[in-house]
């Protein structure tokens, strides 16, 4: 998850704008944790109309090490975070993404998609459905425009035709704890048991002195970790008990983004968008079993087609030495024909290689597969690789 920023790059995967102090900063959103990071020695870049740390005063090595160690903290009050209400909330939304709510347990997650009639990816979301007679969702700050106007015209036309539901939009902090010391640090300012909560599911507690916070395991960096909703007046204050411990790093976009690269997790707008369906992004699996026999979700004809009869590209992991590799690196097969394009890469601080994903033809996707990629005009060696390239440490109750 998480949206796309435009502008320079700064060695990373992601598109990223730095902005100065000599105007153009005017029209960029902040959030509640602004001030902080400003105080805290943040470098802030544009990204997505926002105004986010990229890095603190660690490096960006260094940062993504802390993170794979230790435990990092990175805000993401930028995305969107929503409600859905009624007795006919999960009708609702199962009206616009491809998983089955229905199946959710209480105040259990899922990663979906928002889908459009052509089978293509509108955004991805996590949907959870609450013990409190309600769906939270959060979908990417990128997307918060869209994805709002999508689902406030959806509702209309669901509501006019006699059905029950509710839309809210939260004015709520969201800040993510992400790895292997999160449970530890964490467990100190909670009377829930940490060990009960596995991987994508969530619960609302107190926090460090907090009332009424939403805590769900889940991240984006394959480590394991937690996002925390916190009411908006109270996340500076949770934000500074939280780094009182000496475990807890301030981590920006820049790890970010080489953290879940090396996860294989999708970027919406670069690994993802309205142009690719679930089946050429490899994101098959969030496709419910009960969906596919019902065939009831936006571009189902299409996406279903394509399941049955192979698609003409496949969005892969690849590997390589030299040159990093970047968004729109063109792949080629060994006799130098085009066959595809980057469209994320970075070079990876655990593995010490190139790792990138992007989409080639279907008949070059098997991993151990040789390719090409052309950087700055010379043809590199690389290697069709399974994803993740570092494996996830994602919770679960033993």
């Amino acid at each position: 998850m998480s949206g796309l920023g435009v502008g320079a790059r700064l060695g990373l995967g992601v598109r990223l704008h730095r902005h100065y102090s000599h105007g153009g900063t005017e029209s960029l959103k902040k959030t509640i944790l602004y001030e902080f990071h400003r105080s805290r020695g943040a470098r802030m870049v544009e990204f997505a109309g926002w105004s986010m740390p990229v890095q603190y005063k660690d490096s960006h090595i260094s940062s993504h090490l802390h993170t794979r160690q230790h435990c990092s903290f990175f805000d993401v009050s930028h995305m969107l975070q929503s409600k859905v209400m009624g007795k006919d909330r999960v009708k609702f939304m199962e009206s616009l993404i491809v998983g089955d709510v229905a199946e959710l347990k209480d105040n259990q997650g899922m990663l979906s998609l928002f889908t459009n009639e052509k089978g293509g990816i509108m955004d991805d979301l996590i949907v959870t459905q609450t013990s409190d007679g309600y769906l939270y969702i959060v979908s990417n700050a990128g997307c918060a425009d869209k994805d709002s106007a999508h689902m406030k015209e959806k509702l209309a036309e669901f509501k006019a035709a006699g059905n029950d539901a509710d839309l809210e939009f939260l004015e709520a902090g969201l800040i993510a704890l992400q790895g292997p010391s999160t449970p530890r640090v964490l467990q100190d300012g909670v009377s829930d048991d940490l060990s009960k909560l596995p991987f994508m599911s969530s619960a609302t507690m107190t926090v460090f002195g907090v009332p009424g916070c939403r805590v769900t395991r889940c991240g984006y960096t394959g480590e394991d970790g937690v996002e925390i909703s916190v009411p908006i007046q109270h996340t500076v204050e949770l934000a500074e008990s939280l780094l009182k411990n000496s475990e807890v790093r301030l981590a920006g976009l820049g790890s970010r983004d080489s953290l879940r690269l090396e996860a294989g997790l999708c970027l919406y707008g670069n690994d993802i968008d309205e142009t690719t369906t679930p089946v050429e992004a490899t994101l098959l699996w969030t496709i419910g079993k009960r969906r596919r026999a019902d065939a009831d979700f936006p571009g189902a004809a299409i996406i279903l087609r394509q399941i049955k009869e192979k698609t003409k590209r496949k969005r892969v992991g690849l590997t390589s030495a030299g040159p990093p590799v970047r968004q729109h690196t063109p792949i080629l097969n060994p006799n130098g024909k085009v066959i595809g394009e980057v469209t994320s890469g970075c070079p990876s601080p655990c593995l010490k290689q190139n790792v990138a994903m992007g989409y080639v033809e279907t008949e070059y996707s098997k991993p151990g597969t040789p390719i090409k990629v052309e950087v700055r005009k010379k043809l590199v060696d690389a290697v069709v690789a399974k994803m993740p390239f570092v494996p996830t440490k994602y919770y679960t109750v033993k």
